[in-house]
């Protein structure tokens, strides 16, 4: 990793993941609404997946879910924290999803349960998991994209704006949908979607969102960070915000979270292959029942 730009404290999100582990089960919404997903997915592909990978365990329950499922038989759990491994049942492995320790196509299946967008190099993580999967193997992973908390962010930026007169980094990168197309092609793998779930969660104050954030273990671990605890009229100035801009008429706010699922196999000869350009047999307007012709293009020069 010393080519790629630190963009996220490793460390320290490690240790705040061992922190949290005793309670976090109690905070895992999104990772269950994740499960539900891959549930729903899996039960559509009529396959048996021998060795399947579970890459960041969290507490344990994703494994489960996944293990009791009609045609999977062999699952092991990855974790960079201890406590949160020492929750999971099985076959486990303390690994850091940026230096997987297992050899070129091992699994049938591999599952990234809301890990990734904490990686410094998305791009060469995605490239280790599509050599880890056997020829038409399946990918499923999921991470939170742009809209992620779009509301608390921005009640920080103005605060801190208004408070210190300035912002320090406190926004990680977010992938988006046509991005994560992208990377999957590029690290060869076949067939890829990405889907984009937005979930809108409703809490009592906006302390009590910080709050349940810093229980999932996904606060703020930018490298960049700055390293001075936060004071309480910057904390009070943000609350204020929050609720000006996204109270609710009962009083209550809402964040939203948006949540992306990937799917994509590991290339295999008996998958289907796009068409040649100009292939085609039959016209679109002939489909369609109406008549070709150009588009034109207009310029409107008055003003």
């Amino acid at each position: 990793m010393s080519d790629v730009h630190q963009i996220f404290d490793r460390a320290l999100l490690q240790r705040r993941r061992d922190r949290v582990a005793e309670g976090i089960a109690q905070h895992a919404f999104l990772l269950d609404r994740f499960g539900d997903d891959v549930e729903e997915r899996l039960s559509l592909i009529q396959r048996t997946f021998s060795r399947v990978l579970i890459l960041g365990a969290h507490h344990g329950e994703l494994g489960r879910r996944v293990a009791r499922l009609p045609d999977i038989e062999t699952v092991i759990e990855t974790e960079t924290s201890l406590s949160l491994l020492h929750r999971c049942g099985g076959l486990r492995v303390l690994a850091d999803e940026e230096a997987l320790p297992f050899a070129d196509e091992s699994f049938d299946l591999i599952i990234a349960g809301l890990t990734l967008q904490f990686v410094n190099d998305l791009p060469g993580a995605l490239v280790q998991i599509r050599r880890l999967l056997k020829p038409d193997g399946l990918f499923l992973g999921g991470l939170f994209g742009g809209a992620t908390l779009s509301e608390l962010r921005r009640a920080w930026l103005e605060a801190e704006a208004e408070v210190t007169g300035g912002v320090s980094p406190r926004v990680a990168p977010f992938a988006d949908v046509r991005d994560l197309g992208g990377l999957l092609q590029r690290a060869g793998f076949a067939l890829p979607v990405v889907d984009s779930d937005t979930v809108r969660v409703r809490y009592s104050s906006p302390l009590a969102l910080m709050q349940d954030v810093r229980a999932m273990g996904a606060g703020n671990v930018l490298k960049d960070r700055r390293r001075v605890p936060v004071s309480r009229a910057l904390l009070l100035r943000a609350s204020h915000i929050y609720d000006e801009r996204f109270a609710d008429p009962d009083g209550r706010v809402s964040a939203t979270f948006e949540l992306l699922v990937m799917t994509a196999w590991a290339p295999h000869e008996s998958q289907q292959k796009p068409l040649q350009p100009g292939s085609a047999q039959i016209r679109l307007a002939d489909v369609l029942g109406t008549t070709e012709g150009r588009i034109g293009l207009e310029r409107d020069d008055t003003s």
